[in-house]
């Protein structure tokens, strides 16, 4: 599932200055790609359009033939629901659930999957929590409840997946497991894996890396 961004701008206001002014991006089904920014300087809003969690004030973002920016908002839900994981910095996981019912959550959106029950353990397994699936977010080390977001973020099957600094609340341990799964993860599927970072050398891990600023004309 390819992606293209094609004269691609975001202004929260009409008197806030351009937050992004994207000519022309692209990255190839399968690719695995790092964009490096400092912070504030728009990889997190990147993200969001991608994942149409944000719309732009103009251009298109195609992902395999479809301009997210032009369905309604219920389509874009759906849409990334099925097609896009998303790895949060801060996680984002539902503190009253357990690791189990996270993942369980993700796939409730999507309905795609016959037996979530059994993918949601297998998916636990996979990412070495199989024994904690049934503890809470404050049970779990920080690098595990990064785990059980990587976790949640591929239920569904995703041909992209989008990690917004996964690494930057962990330490050097956790980050380098957490590296090696996104990769292994993406790997395995032929999976788009697009990670945005200000640190050099989380970008060196992935084959391809890019300033934000060499596409972000802002």
């Amino acid at each position: 599932m390819p992606i293209t961004l094609k004269n691609v701008i975001k202004q929260y206001t009409p008197q806030s200055t351009l937050t992004l002014n994207i000519p022309n991006f692209s990255v190839n089904d399968g690719e695995h790609l790092a964009l490096v920014g400092r912070s504030g300087s728009g990889k997190s809003t990147l993200l969001n359009l991608i994942a149409g969690i944000l719309t732009p004030t103009s251009g298109m973002i195609d992902l395999n033939g479809t301009d997210i920016a032009k369905l309604s908002e219920a389509k874009r839900d759906l849409f990334r629901a099925e097609n896009i994981g998303y790895v949060f910095q801060t996680f984002n996981l539902i503190q009253s659930l357990t690791a189990c019912e996270n993942v369980l959550l993700a796939m409730s959106f999507a309905k795609k999957v016959q037996q979530p029950k059994a993918r949601a353990k297998e998916l636990l397994q996979l990412v070495g929590l199989g024994e904690k699936a049934h503890l809470k977010p404050r049970e779990l080390s920080v690098g595990e409840q990064q785990r059980v977001a990587i976790a949640r973020a591929i239920a569904n099957e995703p041909r992209i997946i989008l990690a917004d600094e996964p690494t930057a609340n962990l330490d050097e341990q956790n980050a380098d497991t957490v590296l090696n799964l996104l990769l292994e993860l993406a790997s395995k599927e032929n999976r788009i894996l697009l990670l945005v970072t200000h640190e050099r050398d989380v970008a060196a891990r992935l084959p391809r890396t890019l300033e934000l600023k060499s596409i972000n004309h802002a």
